[in-house]
Formats: structure tokens, C-alpha cells, sequence
């Protein structure tokens, strides 16, 4: 029956909605839309962090299906185009997902930085490490001025469990580095010596 349900109605692209091949989450021109970004990683708010893509279009529209529409599918596309174009240092060490606040968790039933962090693991042969929480107020992000993101991510980041030495922080997105640097210092606290950041796609320009 599914077999059936698939051929009478094929995946469509996530960002203009066109057929896109079985299992593909974009379409083959909107994957050709795709910003990549320069090889080497930015420093944003102090933390080295690196990025296949830019934060807009295709790229922007994938975000959104894994982090509002749970399609945790598109993770795999996601962290395929990570593991494939990240240079060598920046995936050496354990990955440590940014932690989702507990009410948004609850709302969402699952943290989109787990869910890629979990697919990057395998391919890039990598462990993960829950070692980050969050607690206090709840404040989105999104919508927030540059300004207020700066001021630093909604909640307080805190240490769970002694961080790894060499920590590699997965999000789906860096846009300020706000969040990225609280959580780079909650890892010191925890006993990392060395933190770098990996994401999906980053804010061009920064």
C-alpha cells in the first residue's frame, strides 16, 4: 500500500513544492540553488564555526521542514552535504548537539540538533555526547533583532555531564553565533579543551 501511495503521489521538493526524486528532500534545481559557502570555517562570537551552505532559499526551506514541520527526513540530506564538504578539523572530536529548551522540546517532541547530529555520527564515524542543558526563560530566537540575539539565546546553557576534550557542537543553523558561544562556554565548564561548530547552513556575510 505504500509502494502504491508513493507512485500515485511523489515526493515533492520542500522548498517550490515540484516532484523530487524518491527520498530526495529538494528537487534537482532547487539543490542546484544551493549557496555553498567557502571552505574554511568563521569565527562568530569567538567559536570557529563551519557551514556547507548559506541561510536562504532551498537551504533556508529545509531548516524550516525539520524544525516546524518535523520532517526529520531531511536531516539525512543535511548532513550528507556536512559530512561531504567539511574540512578534516572541523569533524574531529565528539559531537555535542545544542540543547533545545524543555518546553519547546515538549511542544516539538524532538531537538533538531540531536536529530542531525544523529545522522552526521555515522557517516562521519564520530560519537555523540549529551552533555548540554537548558533551563530558565524561554525565548525564541527567531523574530528576535540582532541585538537581542546577541544578548544571548533563550534560558540559561549549562553543563549536564563532563563535556569531551575536543567538542564538535552541531545546530541546524548559525545565524549570530550567540547561542553557539553559550554553549562554547558551558563546555569549558564542563572540562572541553578545544570547541569548534559545525552547522547545516550560516547567515552569509558573518
Amino acid at each position: 500500500m505504500a509502494v502504491i501511495s508513493a507512485l500515485l503521489a511523489p515526493p515533492l521538493c520542500w522548498s517550490c513544492g515540484a516532484p523530487a526524486a524518491r527520498a530526495a528532500p529538494l528537487c534537482r534545481t532547487c539543490r542546484c540553488t544551493l549557496r555553498f559557502l567557502a571552505p574554511d570555517p568563521v569565527a562568530l562570537c569567538g567559536v570557529p564555526v563551519w557551514a556547507p551552505v548559506a541561510y536562504e532559499g532551498p537551504a533556508r526551506d529545509l531548516v524550516k521542514a525539520l524544525k516546524f514541520h518535523g520532517a526529520t527526513s531531511v536531516a539525512e540530506e543535511m548532513a550528507a552535504l556536512v559530512v561531504a564538504n567539511a574540512p578534516a578539523t572541523m569533524l574531529a572530536g565528539e559531537l555535542v548537539p545544542v540543547p533545545l529548551h524543555p518546553a519547546r522540546r515538549r511542544r516539538r517532541a524532538f531537538n533538531q540538533a540531536e536529530v542531525l547530529a544523529g545522522a552526521i555520527a555515522p557517516r562521519a564515524e564520530l560519537a555523540t555526547r549529551y552533555c548540554l542543558g537548558r533551563s530558565g526563560a524561554d525565548r525564541r530566537q527567531v523574530g528576535r533583532g540582532r541585538a537581542a540575539r546577541l544578548s544571548g539565546p533563550g534560558g540559561s546553557i549549562h553543563p549536564t555531564a563532563p563535556a569531551p576534550a575536543t567538542a564538535v557542537l552541531v545546530d541546524d543553523v548559525a545565524t549570530t553565533g550567540a547561542t553557539l558561544a553559550a554553549c562554547a562556554a558551558a563546555l569549558r565548564a564542563g572540562g572541553a579543551e578545544r570547541i569548534a561548530a559545525v552547522t547545516f547552513a550560516r547567515t552569509a556575510g558573518r
